[in-house]
């Protein structure tokens, strides 16, 4: 109305009667306010009346089910008595008025400060946008899994009964239905505490973490009994769950509305092109395995294998080379020019054996089994070792000097011998 005092940032008004104010949304955008927060904040010393005028209409151009909820909490909620209360102010949502009525003509303080930086704000779109991307994996951990059932038995504990109790309702249609009655109920719950969670705290502190402690052992409990999650269908539900509340975060922790819409839109794309890039990488090494020639094994010959691969390709080379001296453009005069025994070469062309009789024994002597090449290559190592060790030359020194004493006395025997044949003689 028009009676009612228009508030501004940075304003600090002091007044003793009563009095209403409204504070008008800035409706230009500025990215500069994305992670800030304006508060409204009424202090004095004696008690006072909080009254919110909210008109019904307001609640028709709610966003979400939670706004709506809160516009009608306003609506039909009792004014509030304090003597220090703050308003939160939602950045380009709609305009705020209440109503301020002293019980006594005392003064009281109105004063308007903007945070430039929230912190929870920061904090709720990080996560957000941390658990968006990360859902896949989070899903299948155990420790996400109780800490998501521990949070929804504490937030909303009456879907987390329903959810326990579900094989006990025979239809689904019923289960569906009592499933939106309890989260309906469950947002007005989480709305209650939110604007009396400075009340409760300060007031009921030991009842509110005895209802904290009891319900998250219970919730617990019921998970480990339940076990993780196993079958791919209730995985792939706990990762929509887990990305929708990644984006309930992200909407509740960016103050225009516009720029949560394109930081979820973007977080999709960028979802979207993983998929995408991933495919592509699939099928391109897939196509890159199809198409490229299989890879040479090699294999290692034994040695009776060698032997048999080199009398099998010799021979081949042999008939070969008949083949093409055979050939009527080969120049057979031109070699045999060059032969020492042209008659063995003609023999051979015509069929006789690359090598006579006398050279394969000769080979055979040489190289074959019982031969004194193979001989000296197996006992060759043994007398190189024996001449290294120092008993083994000890040994043949004395070898040695006794052959030399035997040939001095064989050389004595025959200087003997002579002697006396000249005396005989």
């Amino acid at each position: 109305g028009g009676n009612c005092r228009f508030l501004q940032e940075m304003d600090v008004i002091q007044k003793e009667e009563e009095n209403c104010y409204c504070y008008v949304q800035n409706r230009t955008m500025h990215l500069q306010y994305i992670w800030s927060t304006l508060w409204v904040r009424v202090n004095s010393t004696e008690l006072f009346r909080f009254e919110p005028m909210a008109e019904k209409s307001n609640c028709h151009n709610s966003e979400t089910v939670l706004e709506f909820a809160a516009c009608a909490v306003q609506i039909f909620r009792k004014p509030e008595t304090a003597t220090e209360t703050s308003i939160r102010i939602k950045q380009y949502g709609e305009d705020l008025c209440f109503k301020i009525q002293p019980f006594q003509p005392k003064p009281y303080t109105v004063r308007v400060k903007r945070e430039m930086l929230d912190g929870k704000l920061l904090f709720l779109s990080a996560a957000g946008i941390f658990l968006f991307h990360f859902a896949n994996s989070l899903s299948r951990s155990t420790k996400v899994f109780y800490l998501s059932g521990i949070i929804l038995a504490v937030v909303a504990l009456l879907v987390f009964v329903l959810l326990t109790l579900k094989r006990f309702i025979p239809r689904h249609s019923t289960f569906w239905i009592l499933m939106g009655g309890c989260w309906m109920a469950s947002l007005y719950f989480i709305y209650c505490f939110k604007e009396n969670v400075h009340w409760l705290w300060s007031e009921h502190r030991i009842y509110l973490l005895g209802y904290f402690l009891a319900v998250g052992m219970l919730s617990f409990a019921i998970c480990y009994q339940h076990g993780p999650l196993t079958s791919d269908l209730s995985i792939t539900l706990f990762t929509w769950t887990l990305q929708f509340t990644a984006f309930l975060l992200i909407y509740c922790g960016v103050t225009i509305p516009q720029v949560a819409y394109g930081v979820i839109a973007v977080s999709l794309c960028s979802k979207g092109l993983a998929y995408s890039l991933g495919a592509a990488w699939h099928i391109g090494r897939k196509m890159k395995n199809h198409f490229k020639p299989p890879k040479l094994a090699f294999k290692f010959l034994t040695e009776e294998e060698y032997q048999e691969q080199g009398e099998t390709e010799t021979a081949r080379a042999l008939e070969e080379l008949r083949s093409s001296c055979r050939n009527s453009a080969f120049p057979s005069w031109l070699p045999i020019t060059r032969l020492q025994s042209p008659q063995r070469f003609a023999s051979f062309v015509l069929g006789s054996p690359h090598i006579s009789p006398a050279e394969a024994k000769a080979h055979e002597e040489e190289y074959g089994i019982g031969s004194f090449f193979l001989e000296e290559q197996i006992f060759e190592p043994r007398t190189e070792s024996e001449q290294g060790d120092p008993a083994n030359s000890i040994h043949e020194g004395e070898e040695e000097e006794e052959e030399e004493e035997e040939e001095e006395e064989d050389e004595m025997h025959r200087q003997t011998a002579f002697l006396y044949a000249t005396e005989v003689l």
